[in-house]
């Protein structure tokens, strides 16, 4: 499977914002995506990209919402873009918000990239996707280029809007276009080459609501250590030790004092450097079991007593428990669920 790096909280909250603004179960739809409740609670934390992915995909499949996209854009705020919101929010300009952007949106997440073309008295300001199912991409590209939009617009306290937005996938049909048109109020290009939205360079000079160039540098050094962080450890410790878990329930077990020697150190270490990850062993496992349970009793036939033995439980009971500390339902009402 491809790696799709990881996914900041605050992005993933938008998404869950969306969720309970229709009534949805928030709390089955992150079990299902194979994602630790308790990992949400920390707004520095981190998720995989898979499962952000697949917590969209549940989403769509459960709403059946063609427009999903610019719908999670209305939950748009500061905090969605993690260090990067309040960042923007610093700025005097639309142009100086738009310059930081390249330089730290790793820090929301690695779903995609930003690039800038210059068309003359116009830019370009295009986004990459790196996501592949292609039921979530396209509704993720639209949620980003709309975010931008909403962001901007109160940003600097006006209902200002793009020349032009451009999307590669196919034009929706006719109410669906006429919602496009209505929320971006200006031209709608399908098929394009590129994901994006043409500007009119005079926007960049458009003022903001609270520029503060004081904590716009105290910002801007936080950030660019979080920077550091990440590219010193492009795959965390953490995601190592994930791996090695999952390899050692394949074998049936998974004890800690085994990992730890597969890394070549002690269990002590082992705790430690997981700490200094805002996680731990423990964690980790659960978190490991939590997932491959839930892909077990959703798609296959295997006895829940047998699935307990795979994913190393003494019995049938602990199983059981864990579970039910994990999602609030039993195996057997999740399977029947499912």
């Amino acid at each position: 499977m491809k790696h799709l790096g990881f996914a900041s909280i605050p992005a993933v909250q938008q998404y869950l914002q969306y969720a309970e603004s229709k009534k949805l179960d928030t709390h089955k739809l992150i079990i299902e995506a194979g994602i630790d409740p308790q990992v949400l609670a920390n707004a520095n934390g981190r998720i995989v990209g898979t499962q952000f992915q697949a917590l969209i995909r549940r989403l769509i499949e459960t709403t059946d919402d063609q427009l999903l996209g610019l719908h999670t854009s209305q939950f748009v705020q500061p905090g969605s873009y993690s260090v990067l919101g309040y960042i923007t929010m610093s700025c005097g300009t639309i142009g100086e918000a738009m310059d930081k952007i390249q330089p730290y949106e790793r820090l929301v997440g690695d779903m995609g990239t930003t690039s800038f073309k210059d068309l003359g008295c116009s830019i370009l300001q295009s986004w990459h996707c790196i996501y592949d199912d292609e039921v979530v991409r396209p509704q993720m590209i639209d949620n980003v280029l709309a975010s931008w939009t909403n962001f901007a617009r109160w940003l600097a306290n006006q209902n200002a809007s793009p020349e032009k937005v451009l999307f590669t996938k196919s034009s929706p049909n006719e109410e669906g276009l006429a919602a496009y048109k209505k929320f971006f109020n200006c031209e709608v290009e399908f098929n394009a080459e590129t994901n994006g939205i043409v500007l009119d360079k005079e926007l960049l000079s458009i003022s903001l609501r609270q520029p503060d160039n004081l904590l716009l540098q105290t910002l801007e050094s936080h950030a660019n250590e979080q920077i550091s962080h990440l590219n010193k450890h492009a795959e965390t410790f953490a995601d190592r030790v994930r791996s090695l878990i999952r390899n050692q329930l394949n074998l049936g077990s998974a004890r800690k004092e085994l990992v730890a020697a597969e890394l070549h150190m002690t269990e002590r270490t082992l705790q430690r450097k997981l700490a200094s990850e805002a996680t731990s062993y423990q964690n980790l496992l659960n978190s490991v079991r939590l997932e491959l349970a839930s892909d077990l009793l959703k798609n296959s036939e295997i006895g829940i007593q047998d699935i307990a033995y795979n994913l190393g439980f003494s019995d049938g009971r602990s199983f059981h428990r864990s579970f039910k500390s994990w999602t609030g339902f039993t195996p057997g009402q999740f399977r029947e669920q499912a």
